[in-house]
């Protein structure tokens, strides 16, 4: 006879979206349990690794010198045939802030999740959902070998982009492939670059994506690079990208490799549904990564606050319900975030088809302006003085 553990709130996936869902449904009295397939919370790393700082204070993450090696002035945008372009420090962006150690973020999430009384199973994975009368109500677990179940009447998937929980509850399919980054990095030490920015290049170097270099140190960076997966062809990996990029720039190829990491992000649109009877979705899993940048741990953090206190909320109440989740889960964290993520994903889709000519004066344009603010719709009212013809194919997002 299996073993039979009991809890109010699930969370799969011990992630920084599922330690915060974890630790905002703990606090608010919900008896919670986190379970991470790893045998550590944070490794192996899979990021670039550059983080913006302003949403910190949102979620009550109050010292990032805990987990961040590195802070920034700003950001470097190179394009073939145009200016460099600088954003300086006071914008919320991508790479913007820290560069941390993810391994010690995520355990610094995980650590804030268990002070509140999560608990955490590592080296244990879902193996299905258990549904009962068209409601999750559980999982089925197995560690090291042995079988049990999990019984809860909140589950909540954290389990990244490809989330099986999600396809087992019947919410989503696959991600398209045109809505996928390839990506892959390289830890370097020995280069030769300003640490006091983050640097991307955009254009050939990477198709349909960019390539980052992310200071860790003085002479050490994270260079990767992500390429939209229906732009390779075959008869070139990721890493043959990154391999040429770095050949080709002498001040990188001086250095010497001392990590390296392959992934895949998702930077599709929002879905139209992340929750159903019983469940919830955060983070990669409800695909809130931002679709310009590939960055997801602003978003998923900030989603996973709003998902733990309602969990919390449904025990109290002993609503479980679809209609209950998309009241008080779906309305908020779409009110926070899917306007933003609508506008960046068509800002995406557009912006590939792109000519590299127009590109380039773009980023000229760009160069020479003091903007108060980054998004896409301050940048394209930036720039519609000067190319009214450009601006007017993306006039919808002003």
């Amino acid at each position: 006879m299996k073993e039979v553990l009991e809890y109010d709130v699930l969370v799969i996936g011990g992630g920084p979206a599922g330690s915060t869902a974890a630790r905002f449904a703990a606090r608010n009295g919900a008896k919670t349990l986190v379970i991470e397939k790893r045998q550590e919370i944070g490794s192996p790393v899979r990021c670039g690794e550059g983080i913006s700082v302003s949403w910190l204070d949102e979620v009550e993450i109050e010292d990032h010198k805990r987990w961040s090696v590195a802070e920034v002035d700003g950001a470097r945008l190179y394009f073939p045939g145009a200016q460099m372009f600088e954003l300086k420090g006071k914008y919320d962006v991508h790479g913007l802030g820290v560069i941390s150690d993810r391994d010690r973020f995520d355990k610094e999430m995980a650590r804030l999740a268990a002070e509140e009384g999560a608990e955490f199973m590592l080296k244990t994975y879902a193996t299905s959902l258990i549904i009962e009368d068209g409601k999750v109500c559980g999982a089925m677990a197995s560690s090291m070998g042995k079988e049990f179940e999990i019984r809860a009447p909140m589950v909540i998937g954290a389990d990244g982009f490809e989330s099986q929980v999600g396809r087992w509850a019947g919410i989503y399919d696959a991600v398209a492939p045109k809505d996928i980054m390839s990506c892959f990095q390289y830890r370097m030490a020995g280069i030769d670059f300003d640490p006091g920015f983050s640097h991307f290049y955009l254009g050939k170097v990477a198709p349909g994506g960019y390539v980052w270099v992310f200071p860790k140190g003085n002479d050490t960076a994270n260079v990767g690079l992500g390429i939209q997966l229906t732009r390779l062809d075959g008869t070139k990996t990721p890493k043959d990208y990154l391999d040429e990029f770095i050949e080709s720039h002498e001040e990188i190829r001086k250095g010497e490799i001392i990590d390296m990491v392959a992934g895949a992000v998702s930077v599709g649109h929002p879905i139209k549904n992340v929750t159903g009877d019983g469940i919830m979705l955060v983070g990669d899993a409800a695909r809130v990564v931002n679709p310009m940048t590939g960055g997801g741990i602003d978003n998923g953090v900030r989603q996973a606050k709003i998902a733990g206190e309602v969990a919390a909320k449904c025990v109290k109440e002993e609503r479980f319900d679809h209609d209950f989740l998309k009241e008080h889960y779906e309305g908020p964290w779409r009110d926070l975030l899917e306007n933003a993520l609508w506008r960046n994903y068509m800002a995406r889709e557009r912006s590939g088809k792109m000519p590299g000519g127009t590109f380039a004066k773009l980023m000229n344009t760009l160069s020479k302006m003091d903007l108060e603010e980054v998004s896409v719709g301050a940048i394209l009212k930036a720039i519609k003085k000067e190319h009214p013809d450009i601006v007017e194919k993306f006039k919808d997002m002003i």
